[in-house]
């Protein structure tokens, strides 16, 4: 895996400089874009995955997610996912009119896609931010990651899990303890979200790699670069 400039290993991938297996998937995950989807440049792969946040709280202008769906056209990528989050309330009401509120995207909300020999499961719920988008209380939460199935390869989410990539620039906690307790059961190979700004980065916990991808810095100045890893399909 390559992040921010650096190589990492990931089991029985290829590095980005070498030539990778055909069955391979080369996967570039984003979050937290805000609006500021423009300025990314994004190398071309298969796999596009934005974790939600794609919107702002202060401005709701239809006309955002048109613009939106015109930009996931225009990215050098076989398929592209997304799940919704806390500022994505225009999403979260074109998402009640139709399952499927973009043509260059695939919305996901408690449900399941393969591609190419992956299971990929997205869902957005937040927890602690009733006034904001696609917010559960804790039932509710304890619902929806339950829901899940065992033996995802990727896991999207917007919040984190509790205790991993969830800590604010002062400290504080903001992962969800409901989804950290069914994730032992899950076991996904890969768990993607965002959220969290100040945790933006990797983890490995187990055997799941964590990411935090969020792409608008903490301090909202500049934007992080995206994370990109090939994974082949499960054995």
């Amino acid at each position: 895996m390559r992040l921010f400039g650096k190589t990492l290993k990931f089991p029985a991938a290829q590095a980005e400089q070498q030539p990778r297996h055909v069955e391979e998937t080369r996967v570039t995950v984003i979050s937290d874009t805000h609006l500021r989807d423009e300025e990314l440049r994004l190398a071309e792969g298969d796999l596009l995955i934005h974790c939600g946040d794609l919107l702002d709280l202060d401005r709701s202008e239809p006309s955002d997610l048109r613009k939106l769906d015109r930009w996931f056209g225009r990215q050098p990528f076989d398929m592209i996912v997304c799940t919704g989050g806390n500022h994505d309330h225009l999403l979260e009401h074109a998402r009640a009119r139709v399952p499927q509120p973009f043509r260059n995207a695939r919305y996901l909300e408690d449900e399941a896609l393969n591609y190419r020999g992956l299971r990929i499961y997205g869902a957005p719920w937040v927890p602690g931010l009733p006034a904001h988008a696609f917010h559960e209380d804790r039932p509710g939460l304890a619902n929806a990651w339950a829901r899940i199935p065992a033996g995802i390869d990727i896991l999207v989410t917007h919040t984190p899990p509790h205790g991993i990539l969830d800590r604010s620039s002062r400290g504080m906690s903001f992962g969800c303890p409901d989804l950290a307790r069914e994730l032992v059961r899950i076991a996904p190979r890969v768990h993607c979200f965002g959220h969290v700004h100040a945790s933006a980065g990797q983890a490995r916990v187990g055997k799941t790699l964590f990411i935090n991808a969020c792409s608008v810095e903490s301090k909202g100045a500049g934007m992080q670069r995206p994370i990109s890893f090939n994974l082949p399909p499960r054995s």
